[in-house]
């Protein structure tokens, strides 16, 4: 699912916009984004992803329709868009719940389901997006996938992007 992704904005990445886009392999839906997270911290946060792994069962997720964060005059984040469901809110508002107690409170705004697909460069201009939305219009891409692993990850950003490591898998029963 993740290449077909990748291949389906083939048209907008070759546009040269001023955008770092997330390798194939690294597309993923955030539940909760934690932060900056000491080490010594890791196996309580294992614990708590273990905890909401066993009482979740495997969630249907429907990929479809593109967009950006905040608008077009000024993106920062352009992303696939992942349908509401029921499913998922309960999943990510137990994500919240479990992880709250560590020290990570909750989240003030409310959960939109996406998957990043690229973020502008700190340098870039409104000017340098002219002509993205268009580009994105006719773009489609229409699936259903099943996710039944919820995993705690590190992102280390570096020149090419973020680079990402599961530190923990739970499994969804």
């Amino acid at each position: 699912m993740r290449q077909r992704l990748w291949d389906a904005i083939g048209p907008v990445r070759v546009r040269g916009l001023p955008v770092k886009w997330v390798r194939p392999e690294a597309l993923h839906l955030t539940l909760k984004f934690l932060g900056e997270v000491d080490e010594v911290n890791e196996p309580s946060l294992q614990g708590a992803l273990g905890q909401v792994a066993d009482e979740a069962r495997p969630v249907s997720l429907h990929i479809e329709g593109f967009g950006v964060f905040p608008d077009y005059q000024r993106p920062r984040i352009v992303w696939v868009g992942v349908a509401p469901d029921p499913a998922l809110e309960l999943l990510q508002h137990r994500v919240e719940q479990v992880f709250a107690p560590l020290g990570f409170p909750t989240e003030a705004r409310a959960f939109r389901p996406h998957i990043t697909l690229g973020r502008a460069g700190r340098d870039a201009r409104p000017r340098d997006f002219i002509g993205l939305e268009d580009a994105l219009t006719p773009v489609t891409f229409v699936e259903t996938v099943l996710v039944a692993d919820v995993d705690l990850m590190q992102s280390t950003l570096q020149s090419g992007g973020a680079v990402y490591q599961v530190k923990h898998r739970g499994r969804l029963h």
